[in-house]
Formats: C-alpha cells, structure tokens, sequence
C-alpha cells in the first residue's frame, strides 16, 4: 500500500466518506473539522457526519435512482451507509436515521482508524502544497469560502434550503391524527394531519400571512426546486400544498372513512419514536410564527417543537467549468472537491461525491491511474451532471434516472428501471475491478 498523505477539509458526510475510503487504500489522512470550537447557523452537536435537515436518505428501493446510488456504495464499503443501516429508524421504503446514533458511529469509525488523525480547527486557507479535499459542505464558512473563490478565480453560485421542524410525539394529538403510509405502502410508519377544505384554506392563508425571516440586502435567493419553503409553494397558488407535500391521495382517515381534503405528514426523526420530523415542511417563518401557524393543524394544536424550521445559505462551485471528470481542479489536479459544494443534491450524493474524491485521491498520491466511474452507473451520472459543460445555468440536482445514458435496446417501459438498474450493478462491478 501507498504511503501517501491527504489532508480533507470538512467533517461533513463527503469529508468523512472520503477519509474512510483513502485510509482503506493505506493513504495517511488528516481531517480538519472546526466543530465544537466553531459551529454554522445550521450545526449543533460535535459529531462528525451531523444530520441538518431531514433525517431521511429517501429511498432505499432498488430499481429507484437514490436507491441505486445506496446499492453502489454499500458494494464499495460505504461509512456511510454502514452507520445508517446500524441507526435506521422506520419510514416505509425511505432510509432514515436517528440522526445522533448516526453521526456518533461515524465518528466513532473515524476515531479509532490508526491512518486518520481529527483535528478540531477551522483552516481558513487553503495549503499551497499537498494533496487536499475540499469537502466543506453547502455551509462552507466565509473565511474558507472567500479561500475557494480566490483559488477558482470564479464568483460562487449559492441557493438556500430549509430545515423542516421537529415534534414530541407524545404532544401529537392521536385522537384526530392518525398513523399509515400512502396507499398503504410501509405500514404505519408515518403520522398523518388530516384537514377539510375550511381547515386547509385557513392554514394556508395563516401561512401566507406570518411573518417570514428577511434576507440579508447582499442575498439573493436562489431555492433548490426540491427543497421550497412552504410558504414559496403557498404563494403559487391556495391549492399548491394539496397537490406537494400535503397531497391526501392514497389516505383514508380511520374517524371519517374517506379521504381527507389535504394531509400534513410526520415522520419518526429517531429509534425510540420519541421525535417526529414535519415531512416537506421546510420554512423561512419567524419562530413565534412557526409556533402559531403549525398549531392550526388538527392534531398539532398543543405541539412541542423541539426544533424550529430555519433558512440557510448553500454554496457550490460552478463545477462544469472548474472540476474534471476525476472531481479534481482543472488548474491544480492535486485539489480534489467533494459533497453538496460540488452541485449535487442530497445526503447520500454528497457522501457518493465523497467516495470517490476518497477513491481518487488515494490513487493519485498512491502513484495509480485514476478511472471515472461508468456514466451508467448512479455514480458515473453524478460525475456527469457535475461536468457537464453544456449547462449554462450550473444548479444542484440529486440523483434521477434522467441523468442515466439511454439504453441501447428498446424494451417494454415498465422494464426501463429495472434494465437501468441491472446494467448499472454490472458496469459497476466491472469498474471495481479496474480500480481494485
């Protein structure tokens, strides 16, 4: 095995996978992570691999695309899907997380690997020799984010996400709410709101009205389409939420026998069922706001919430034009980028990103050729979307079927995704043993 040293800037998913995956390849690592000495608007708990939104990794079904980007990394030995499969929690056919569990076995992992030194310190530059990951996250300090603007040369792209609250389940009124899944699939695995059309129409214009956070005068808002504040749907139309996150099909409540009008969602945030996490209620709103409105849910009027929703500032890089196919830079191939600040979108992207910055980074310091995963693998579309050099307007994306290669012999539609899913594993397998 190589010898070789890397230093990874970043504790998040990306700069944990990677670290596991060039430590596996006998590569030296040296992890700088500035928590607990300095923490983002976003971040709470010292542990590596902190859960900041949803505690849910979506689906882990196999013929769909993030569950086929699962299937990949686990046949790499993925850190992180090893510590979510050890701190799962129910959520029908999603993977999802106690999110404290989670990140402390990562940090455990990392901790006891004899090649991986943590040091709990901000850099603030990035090092002019050696071998680096940038791996930190859509959260990237303004110190370290002026740093990456100088080395690129270029001015950074950013959007903003929004943290869904979070509910004692034990302040969930089940005398009105109701637990099952849409059309049954995944048992009782989630919390479900009911509402007629009064109670629906109230609420969203409760939500329209309250008072949200303003943005800083030098932001912009640029949202991930997949990741709206509420209150953005709600302003595109009164019936938006009834047809997005608080869509009733596939629902019955058990008081009424039928469908209700619109439905808000909770899904159990971790293993004991203590907390419960408000499914696709990302928003923007003042606290106090958030207290007031998200009471008018039937079920929900004496709710305690334990985190409120809040709005942040997600950076990435222009990668088309800054990265290659090996998520190296184009101008200093020893610096390698990984996760969200990439462009992709999601957890377990991030983390995938991270994998193969891990993968690539050992074998460049290891002397080896580095080999882009297939573009018909999960993890070859990932690399093609960040390096598409046709995308004129660069915007993060998660992982869909859409970025797959076409196949190359017809076939019946309902087949499509399982024929997408079976070339991917083979070409996969092939590609591991190219990179060993």
């Amino acid at each position: 095995m190589g010898k070789g040293q890397l230093l990874i800037i970043g504790g998040g998913l990306a700069g944990c996978e990677a670290a596991w995956q060039a430590a596996r390849r006998g590569v030296t690592v040296t992890l700088y992570e500035m928590k607990p000495k300095r923490f983002s608007e976003a971040h709470h708990s010292h542990f590596l691999g902190e859960l900041v939104c949803s505690n849910s990794l979506k689906s882990d079904a196999l013929e769909s695309a993030p569950g086929l980007l699962k299937e990949e990394m686990r046949r790499l030995d993925s850190l992180i899907l090893w510590a979510a499969q050890r701190s799962r929690v129910p959520a029908g056919s999603a993977l999802a997380v106690d999110r404290e569990e989670f990140a402390r076995l990562i940090t455990q992992a990392l901790e006891t690997r004899d090649e991986v030194q943590i040091i709990r310190e901000e850099v603030i530059s990035i090092p002019g020799q050696g071998v680096v990951i940038i791996a930190t996250g859509p959260l990237t300090s303004e110190s370290m984010a002026s740093a990456i603007m100088e080395l690129t040369q270029r001015r950074h792209l950013y959007f903003y996400d929004a943290i869904s609250p979070i509910v004692t389940a034990e302040s969930i009124d089940f005398g009105i709410a109701f637990k099952g899944s849409r059309y049954g699939k995944g048992g009782d695995d989630y919390v479900n709101c009911p509402m007629n059309k009064e109670e629906y129409y109230r609420f969203v214009n409760a939500i329209k009205e309250g008072q949200k956070v303003p943005l800083r005068g030098f932001e912009e808002a640029m949202p991930f389409e997949g990741c709206l504040p509420i209150e953005d749907l709600a302003e595109r139309g009164d019936d938006t939420l009834a047809f997005g996150p608080m869509k009733p099909v596939g629902l019955i409540d058990p008081r009424t026998g039928r469908q209700p009008f619109a439905v808000v969602q909770l899904r159990q945030e971790n293993r004991e069922g203590t907390l419960y996490n408000m499914v696709g209620f990302q928003t923007k709103l003042r606290y106090h706001e958030q207290e007031r409105v998200f009471r008018l849910i039937p079920g929900l009027q004496r709710a305690e919430f334990v985190r409120f929703g809040s709005l942040h500032r997600n950076t990435f890089i222009d990668a088309p034009r800054l990265l290659s196919q090996t998520l190296q830079l184009r101008s200093d191939p020893r610096i390698f980028f990984a996760g969200q600040i990439t462009g992709v979108e999601g957890y377990v992207e991030s983390a995938a990103m991270g994998l193969l910055a891990g993968v690539n980074a050992a074998r460049y310091l290891n002397g080896q050729k580095i080999v882009p995963p297939p573009g018909t693998t999960a993890l070859g579309a990932l690399v093609g979307h960040i390096t598409n050099l046709y995308a004129k307007d660069y915007q993060p994306m998660s992982i869909n079927f859409g970025l797959f290669p076409p196949l190359q012999r017809k076939g019946p539609k309902k087949q499509k995704k399982r024929r997408l899913v079976e070339r991917a594993l083979k070409d996969l397998e092939t590609w591991k043993e190219a990179i060993g």
